[in-house]
């Protein structure tokens, strides 16, 4: 099918589902006002379930072109289903050794991959994956990006080695973004610690032991957010800006 019939078909099906009262509460959610992370987001009022059950119907026909148009829609939404698409056609083709293409994509669309929930529905499941067994230079130059979501995919992306009992990435990255600007990043690097936590508690625990007091309060408390309540208050306890 034509991409841009596709793409029209895709967007106009998300269009009949959406819920105007829903729209505004998911605008505030996301921080669309002025000055805010998602400012000038478009919201459709659309439930995640919904938007994969869409995706899921159209993964046997998608290709590259129609989500890249689609990551270029104005609506949050559509977007987010291009998300889930592209997750879905990397995951169908990387078998075949055909993933490059989206993984390519990804990386060229960062700028549209705008919003804590697309980043954090894909970096792990794209970009983890794809360099799971190849250099990852790219984590650190998405990094050094002036741009929050192009920081937030490299942290979100190590997930997929936490999950393999590779933590070298994740421990390196926070350390990194210890003096990064925004909450966003906080919570992300402490998530991604918590997680690590899990599959390597002494490595985290030497790391956390080290840092603790200089961490953003918001990323030590997402770390620690699974420990035993002794050993919570003991690392809260060492933190001179309670």
């Amino acid at each position: 099918m034509n991409p841009t019939i596709l793409t029209t078909e895709i967007t106009d099906a998300l269009l009949d589902l959406a819920d105007p009262d829903r729209a505004v509460q998911m605008a505030g959610f996301f921080k669309t006002g002025p000055g805010e992370y998602g400012a000038g987001d478009i919201f459709l009022g659309i439930s995640v379930p919904q938007q994969r059950a869409v995706a899921r119907r159209y993964k046997h026909v998608i290709e590259v072109d129609t989500v890249r148009q689609l990551l270029d829609s104005e609506f949050h939404e559509v977007r987010l289903t291009a998300v889930f698409l592209l997750n879905l056609g990397f995951h169908r083709d990387d078998k075949t050794g055909n993933g490059r293409k989206w993984v390519d994509l990804y990386l060229s669309k960062t700028d549209r991959i705008n919003n804590w929930d697309l980043v954090d529905s894909s970096a792990h499941i794209v970009l983890g994956r794809w360099l799971e067994k190849r250099e990852r230079d790219i984590l650190y130059r998405l990094a050094e990006s002036s741009l929050l979501w192009d920081n937030r995919i490299a942290m979100v992306a190590t997930l997929h080695f936490i999950r393999q009992g590779d933590l070298g990435d994740c421990l390196q990255l926070a350390e990194k973004f210890l003096g990064h600007p925004h909450d966003l990043m906080h919570k992300a690097s402490g998530w991604m610690l918590r997680e690590a936590w899990k599959r390597d508690a002494g490595q985290v625990e030497d790391f956390l032991n080290k840092y603790t007091d200089i961490m953003p309060r918001t990323m030590l408390r997402y770390a620690i957010e699974k420990m035993e309540e002794p050993v919570r208050r003991a690392y809260l306890g060492r933190d001179v800006r309670q």
